[in-house]
């Protein structure tokens, strides 16, 4: 490999060390040429079809830059399927890193339907078609972090945290330490696919998948994957809520300067849930991704600080009289700022329903809050949690 890219860093994390009392390494794929360890598998199972001339895969973003990548190095060419609903940084991405050597189709709003299409038209053309995990020399590219991990370490760490979407990298890395690392696998709750296999016994597919996690969002973990990681541990899986992950992003953001992606963010996440478990231990956490398109950074804020309770949405009963407003305005507190004031029902005689977004600094100066709104005999819900009505108001 190191004929087309140099390994990525590992680098001790000082901020996260003292936060959870362990010795704590970011194994930083998302410093890799095309920003995701996804190159590795392309690199390795293309490698070995010298005589093939197309390549077609399917990809909600990372492995399709990988293919790319490797299509423009080996001059063959490649046909990409990814969802529609891919970032649009993905997507350019991809097309710089491919240039000439590959088409780009867009096709469904779930990666498994472009799964299914990318597979029908491969079969049609005779092309070669690379799963981005469910293929044995793609999961043998993938183990090579473990490599770079051991080497750069000088010995294998007591943990490594590992985020799963289709396996490969998880089943790959894990398969390499074997029982000289306790490897944790962590997975965002709208794509919980490896925790669900392993309850049932044999990959399952999601009824719903949320692709908020772009890099791990995937409904039903690969067969070869599942094949080497079936004796986990159900305890061993960490699930996460899509706007927990969020916090993390934003935290090494500002914190650290480092931009992660969703699913790069899910190992660092997985931290908090384990903390008396690696309390003075040496553990790796594998930054998988850093393709973020900055334009959904409002986005994760927003979820960021309503999971942390620094933000709330309330439908609010305003009388419809001279100096309601003025009323409930004197009840804020300093740290109380309005960011959303929109009447939802304006023909109302009496009262008006108002849609109304708080920031504040401390979660808990809402409990301040609504006990003078309490006090004061204003009539609000809290719909911060209401998934129905955050969807529609929101």
């Amino acid at each position: 490999m190191r004929a087309v890219f140099p390994q990525t860093p590992l680098l001790r994390n000082v901020h996260l060390s003292d936060r959870f009392g362990a010795d704590i390494w970011l194994k930083r794929e998302d410093l890799s040429p095309v920003r995701s360890y996804k190159l590795r598998g392309a690199y390795n199972a293309m490698r070995k079809l010298p005589e093939q001339e197309l390549f077609v895969c399917a990809s909600a973003g990372n492995h399709a830059q990988g293919v790319a990548f490797m299509c423009k190095h080996m001059g063959v060419r490649g046909v990409i399927f990814m969802p529609v609903t891919t970032p649009q940084q993905k997507i350019q991405k991809t097309r710089m890193f491919g240039g000439e050597q590959i088409e780009i189709h867009l096709v469904g709003d779930y990666f498994d339907h472009t799964l299914t299409a990318a597979q029908d038209w491969c079969t049609q053309s005779g092309g070669y078609f690379l799963s981005p995990f469910d293929d044995s020399d793609v999961i043998e590219g993938q183990a090579s972090v473990a490599v770079e991990i051991h080497d750069q370490l000088g010995r294998a760490p007591d943990v490594v945290i590992l985020p799963v979407g289709g396996g490969g990298m998880s089943s790959g890395v894990s398969t390499y330490f074997g029982a000289d690392a306790r490897c944790l696998f962590v997975e965002p709750k709208g794509g919980a696919c490896f925790k669900a296999a392993l309850a049932a016994g044999r990959p399952v597919t999601l009824s719903h998948v949320d692709t908020f996690v772009d890099g791990a969002a995937v409904g039903r973990i690969g067969e070869k994957p599942f094949n080497l990681l079936q004796a986990t541990a159900l305890s061993d899986v960490i699930v996460l809520s899509e706007d927990r992950i969020c916090t993390t992003m934003i935290e090494m953001l500002n914190v650290e300067g480092v931009v992660l992606e969703p699913a790069g963010a899910l190992s660092v996440e997985a931290l908090g849930e384990v903390q008396s478990q690696i309390r003075g231990k040496s553990v790796v956490c594998v930054t998988s991704g850093g393709n973020f398109d900055f334009e959904r950074l409002p986005e994760v804020k927003e979820r960021a600080q309503r999971y942390s309770g620094v933000k709330k949405y309330l439908i609010l009963r305003l009388p419809q009289r001279p100096g309601a407003l003025r009323e409930f305005l004197t009840i804020l507190g300093p740290d109380d700022d309005i960011a959303r004031f929109e009447y939802l029902k304006k023909s109302a005689r009496n009262f008006g329903s108002v849609l109304i977004g708080i920031e504040t600094v401390k979660a808990e100066n809402f409990e301040r809050l609504f006990a003078h709104l309490d006090d004061a005999g204003f009539s609000y819900r809290d719909i911060t949690n209401d998934e129905t009505l955050a969807q529609f108001l929101i």
